[in-house]
Order: C-alpha cells, then structure tokens, then sequence
C-alpha cells in the first residue's frame, strides 16, 4: 500500500518544479489531518500518517534532506 503523501514528496524529491510549494503545503496539512483521524488502534497507520506528515512539512519549507530522510525512514519501517 502506498501512501499518497509520501509519493508526493517523493515527487518532490525527484524534481522540485512538478510539485507547487501550495500542494506540498496542502500535502503536509492532509498528512497531519490523517494522523490525527489514524490515532487510535492499530497504532501502525498513525505511524505511517506521522512519517508523511513529517515529510510533507520538510518538503513545504523547502528541506530535502530532512524530507529525504522521512521518506526513507518510512520505507524502510513499511517492508
């Protein structure tokens, strides 16, 4: 299962010009607004909801190397 808001920033990562400072913003505030709906047993999605949101919000204030880190550190706790 792939989480949209990681693929975004991911998008991000790839190249910076196909995704607008507006959409990564929006993409932070949806990543947060899916955490917080996801807290609650199981634990899991709440988790995955946390790394996007963190990786959205890096990604919005223009932070590739902490958004990278996010993106990585999600992929490798979702294998």
């Amino acid at each position: 299962m792939k989480n949209v808001h990681i693929e975004l920033v991911k998008q991000w990562l790839a190249d910076p010009t196909t995704v607008s400072p507006e959409e990564l913003k929006a993409n932070a505030k949806a990543a947060y607004d899916a955490y917080d709906a996801a807290f609650a047993p199981p634990y899991a999605a709440a988790y995955d909801y946390a790394y996007a949101a963190d990786a959205g919000y890096a990604a919005a204030t223009d932070s590739s190397a902490y958004a990278a880190f996010f993106v990585k550190r999600y992929e490798e706790l979702t294998k």
